[in-house]
């Protein structure tokens, strides 16, 4: 670790934020990162979409509610419904795919039941699979499709055979993970039962291997909120690499303050 800028984000969290409740009564209520926008402030960080550090070489993370912490925002780099190479546009990869909506009769989602864990077949007749180059991919298999209007729901050319839905190839995630884990590390705000900012952690540098490990294992798990709405149409990916808050605990290697 870098000790002088260890030393220095341990100064920022302890001048700015330790004791502190985010405030943010000036954002938007409904932004899910209004308390990350706070926290990014007060440290100094000018809030970006770069796959690079945060702080000095570390990865920041906030404390969250929801029990799990993202490792990224990182959508596959190939994929069955590309706009210049897929066989499948987005709506309709959605619409196959995916499922509709309780709350909008308007709107599909690939998110929750339809998103596969590793090595498990769900039954929506998808799986994540990692394959011996390392490359993570999404199957489709028909056979496994338990919905009972898959017929009038899937493609014929979907039908036979294991389709590779889409990958997060090696070489990509490599480069996703390694720039902004395997730098200096990584830190995390944690907030006290009072809702102020009582303690910081840090970790180690996570390698690819590392990491490809965690997915291997279950413990970091694709968490897709990909949606696609006839009134409102949204293109945006939302496909985060995920782990519980309990594991991202056990990465933790120093405390402060002590």
């Amino acid at each position: 670790m870098n000790n002088e800028a260890k030393e220095e984000i341990i100064r920022r969290f302890m001048t700015n934020v330790f004791g502190k409740a985010p405030t943010v009564n000036g954002s938007n209520p409904s932004h899910d990162g209004k308390y990350g926008h706070w926290l990014e402030t007060q440290m100094g960080i000018t809030h970006n979409g770069d796959n690079a550090p945060d702080l000095l070489g570390y990865e920041m993370k906030n404390d969250t509610s929801s029990g799990k912490t993202s490792f990224g925002d990182w959508s596959p780099n190939i994929k069955i419904y590309d706009r210049k190479t897929g066989i499948i546009t987005r709506e309709a990869f959605i619409k196959t795919f995916g499922h509709p909506s309780r709350e909008h009769s308007h709107r599909w989602s690939w998110s929750g039941e339809p998103v596969p864990k590793i090595n498990q077949w769900n039954k929506y007749g998808q799986t994540l699979q990692i394959d011996e180059d390392n490359n993570i991919n999404v199957l489709y298999e028909y056979a496994h499709d338990e919905r009972s209007d898959k017929a009038t729901i899937v493609p014929p050319i979907f039908r036979k055979g294991t389709h590779i839905l889409m990958s997060w190839t090696s070489e990509y995630m490599r480069k996703r993970v390694e720039d902004k884990f395997n730098q200096s590390g990584w830190f995390k705000c944690l907030l006290g039962s009072d809702g102020k900012y009582a303690e910081i952690a840090f970790g180690d540098p996570i390698t690819f291997e590392q990491w490809i490990d965690f997915v291997r294992e279950g413990i970091a798990y694709l968490d897709s909120g990909m949606y696609h709405d006839d009134v409102d149409p949204n293109v945006r990916p939302y496909m985060q690499w995920r782990a519980n808050n309990d594991y991202w605990d056990e990465l933790i290697v120093d405390r402060y303050p002590k």
